[in-house]
């Protein structure tokens, strides 16, 4: 959510690089004239030297280069009136003070600090979320994030199934459900699996609801005996002629 502020109450301005461990700001006066700045570590600690600067620069206007996130939510908190910049906006201000193209955070707190005193009075501040949709996005923010890691550690096991255990990998169409994870926990290697005459076997396999692409008769019947299967002697090395 956005707002307008009274844009005559603001005497300083900050440009804020955020990044995912460290911040770096840099603060102008109304005349241009950096007055401030600072890099201090996504920490209390140093968060706590934020709130410092606050005292060395009252009214203060903050601009940086995203409306969202852990960087905002501390922003908003700490009592800053905040602009959030479009990143294509924030590369074009960072061209107007370094056209040879240079980038390093200073530079870009910096041009982001002036743009604000120099355009700022036509921007709109974000408004702080009321705490329960805060709390909402927070746990959407954090859901995204879980989703991520699982779909990477799901690429890393399908890529060692397709080299080492192709008969698993064929078996199951959704790497994200629960009972093809428990097969290979309980199956980890090939000729603990290709024994479908094995009635230990099948029950263990009704018992972690393998489902598969078939049947779970069928899809435990899909797993091929260790004859058919691409390693000799259960050595693990893939054949030559695998795709």
């Amino acid at each position: 959510m956005t707002e307008q502020i009274d844009w005559e109450k603001i005497t300083n301005y900050a440009g804020f690089d955020w990044a995912k461990d460290h911040h770096d700001v840099v603060v102008v006066n109304q005349q241009g004239k950096i007055v401030d700045e600072l890099t201090f570590e996504h920490t209390s600690e140093g968060w706590a030297k934020w709130k410092q600067l606050l005292k060395r620069c009252p009214n203060l206007a903050v601009a940086i280069e995203t409306s969202q996130g852990a960087a905002i939510e501390q922003l908003l908190e700490s009592g800053v009136t905040v602009y959030p910049v479009n990143p294509k906006s924030a590369e074009r201000y960072r061209d107007r003070k370094a056209p040879s193209g240079t980038k390093t955070d200073y530079l870009d707190a910096w041009s982001l600090a002036d743009a604000l005193r120099v355009d700022g009075h036509g921007w709109r501040a974000l408004k702080a979320l009321d705490p329960l949709v805060q709390e909402l996005r927070i746990l959407c923010r954090d859901e995204v994030e879980l989703i991520g890691k699982r779909t990477e550690l799901v690429n890393q096991l399908q890529a060692a199934l397709y080299e080492y255990y192709p008969a698993a990998l064929q078996a199951f169409d959704d790497w994200t459900a629960a009972p093809s994870w428990s097969f290979v926990q309980q199956f980890p290697t090939p000729q603990g699996s290709a024994r479908p005459d094995d009635a230990s076997g099948k029950n263990s396999c009704m018992c972690i609801g393998f489902t598969g692409r078939n049947s779970t008769r069928s899809g435990w019947k899909s797993l091929p005996k260790p004859t058919s299967f691409a390693v000799r002697q259960w050595s693990f090395e893939p054949r030559a002629d695998w795709p």
